[in-house]
Order: structure tokens, then C-alpha cells, then sequence
């Protein structure tokens, strides 16, 4: 009998691109039943998940209670916190405790969580409002040191998504990342991930290696890439030419008030700091990414490789 392998926000971008992961991989596709966990069961997305024998199940995150159908019966989950949906690390960290207590209870064997490093310790406190990383290093410590869960966490890295708004092609056909006075271009270090084809290959990883690697950090990103490194590549997929695109690519450094002044007050500050740590100490505090990469049996989407799908976007 199939064991069954829960995985919540499944009509999300980490869910999705695990669920896809899963059914396509020959070996884990017989091994587990997937439980798919979503606010809505009847949108497209979480019915095109049935179509393909995706279980629904609609849980309330809120409560232990709430969260017990999905967990109930299931040998391993995967877990991943909206910090977005409440913009509150408390009732993120709230929610994953919930599930993390819901699951022990259920006699769960392993919890694949969706974590990121806790960046007012890696800064020694000078970078205190990254909210949406420390509430998921919280998360993290709860359930390695509360839950009697084992846990694997995947770290995802920088989304290369994001990427597709904050650079900027200029009246001078030039592409340039503005970014605020503190990180530079050639010493900040971004993870770069893309997160729907790739997620699904680190918790592949996650699950395969499970339980040897059981206890440690997964760190899923394709490589680390400097900031002018990233809009050189840009440039020269997007203009053919690796050398004049290249020259014309740029980063270009503002004020730190100034960048904030472009972000929504209530994430200026957040935002702000979140581009600081790409500097110092570095999103993933200065981990290095080999042991995460070796994990893998499918290499990982490229920088290169992700604006050539995307040429169109970024015009």
C-alpha cells in the first residue's frame, strides 16, 4: 500500500512544483499517494490536480485540530508558511507549529519544511526586520527541538521570478538593477532559484536521502551570482551578443531611504534589509552549496536557462 506524502499550499508555486516533481519521478510516484492541502478545492488548479489523482484535502492551518485531516495518516509532509497572507511572523510561526504538533500526534515519520536561516542572529542583529525569514527559522527550531519530527529543511534561494519586475530595461536599450547603497555589484552573493521547476527536485532530494540526511539543511539554489553577473546574462540572452550586452548591462546603487521610497511602507524596511543580507552575511549566511547540489539527480534550472524561457518578460 502506497504511503501517503501531504504536501500543503498545493495549487502554490513550492506545492505545485513538488506535486509535479513527484508524480513524474518513476520511483516515489508508485512509492507515495499524494494528499494535495489547499484553502479551495474547487478552483481550476486544485481540480487539475485531482484530474491527475491528486487527494484534496481543505485544512485550517490555524490549530492543531484544523490541521489534523491532513496530516492524518501520512508518513512524510511537506510543509510551507505564507508569511505574506497574514504579513505577521507570529501567526506564521503560530500556523507551523500547528501543523508540526498535528503531525506528532498523527505519528508522522518526516517533515520536509520550506525554511530560511535566521537572519537577526547571522547579522548579529544589525539586519532585525527580515520578518519572513526569521518566522521560518522559528518554525524550523520548533519543530527540530519541540515536534519529535524528524526534519529535513530546504532552503529555497533568491527567486529568479522576482527577478522579472526588479530589473528594468531603460530608454537606452540598457538593462540595470537598481539596488540600494550597501550591496554591490560584484560582492553580493544571490542564491538563484527558480522555484517551479526546481523546488521540486530539492525535496525529491529531501525525501530519496531521507532519513541519512535527516536533521540537515538543503540549500536549493542553481549557484551563487553576483548582481552584475545577473544582468550580464540577462543582457546577452536578451541581445545576442555576450560582449556589447554585457557593457550595456548595469547595476546601479541608490540611496538606502531612496529605495525605500519605492516599496510599499509596510515592507520598505523589510525589503531594504532583505537586499542588505545579500551582502553581508548572505541569504543563506555563507553556506556552501555543493553538498545541496550533489543531492540532486536532475541539474537545476540556470540563470541563463530561466530568461530564455522568459524572453518575452523581460523585453
Amino acid at each position: 500500500m502506497s504511503k501517503i506524502l501531504t504536501v500543503f499550499g498545493a495549487t502554490g508555486n513550492q506545492g505545485g512544483s513538488v506535486i509535479r516533481a513527484i508524480l513524474a519521478d518513476p520511483t516515489l510516484s508508485r512509492e507515495f499517494r499524494i494528499r494535495g492541502v489547499t484553502r479551495d478545492s474547487s478552483k481550476p488548479s486544485a481540480q487539475a490536480l485531482a484530474a491527475k489523482g491528486v487527494e484534496l484535502v481543505q485544512a485550517d492551518m490555524s490549530s492543531v485540530q484544523g490541521a489534523a485531516p491532513a496530516v492524518q495518516g501520512a508518513h512524510t509532509v511537506f510543509l510551507v508558511t505564507n508569511f505574506w497572507e497574514s504579513m505577521s511572523a507570529d501567526v506564521e510561526v503560530s500556523q507551523g507549529r500547528a501543523v508540526a504538533d498535528a503531525s506528532k500526534q498523527a505519528g508522522v515519520k518526516h517533515i520536509v519544511f520550506s525554511a530560511l536561516i535566521n537572519t537577526s542572529e547571522a547579522s548579529g542583529g544589525r539586519l532585525s526586520h527580515i520578518s519572513h525569514f526569521d518566522g521560518k527559522a522559528r518554525i524550523e527550531e520548533y519543530i527540530r527541538k519541540s515536534s519529535g519530527v524528524p526534519i529535513t529543511s530546504v532552503l529555497p534561494g533568491f527567486f529568479m521570478s522576482n527577478l522579472l519586475t526588479q530589473i528594468r530595461k531603460g530608454d537606452d536599450g540598457a538593462y540595470a538593477w537598481t539596488l540600494p547603497e550597501g550591496v554591490s555589484a560584484d560582492g553580493g552573493k544571490v542564491p538563484l532559484f527558480d522555484v517551479a521547476d526546481d523546488m521540486g527536485k530539492f525535496v525529491k532530494a529531501a525525501i530519496k536521502n531521507f532519513p541519512s540526511f535527516a536533521g540537515k539543511r538543503i540549500y536549493a539554489a542553481t549557484d551563487y551570482y553576483s548582481p552584475q553577473r545577473i544582468v550580464s546574462e540577462l543582457a546577452a540572452v536578451c541581445g545576442g551578443s555576450d560582449a556589447a550586452a554585457s557593457a550595456a548591462a548595469r547595476v546601479q546603487n541608490v540611496p538606502q531611504d531612496v529605495f525605500k521610497s519605492f516599496l510599499p511602507p509596510a515592507v520598505a524596511q523589510e525589503m531594504l534589509e532583505n537586499m542588505l543580507l545579500l551582502e553581508d552575511p548572505g541569504y543563506y549566511g555563507g553556506a556552501d552549496l555543493s553538498e545541496s547540489l550533489a543531492l540532486l539527480e536532475e541539474k537545476p534550472t540556470t540563470w541563463r536557462d530561466f530568461v530564455a524561457k522568459n524572453k518575452d518578460k523581460f523585453a
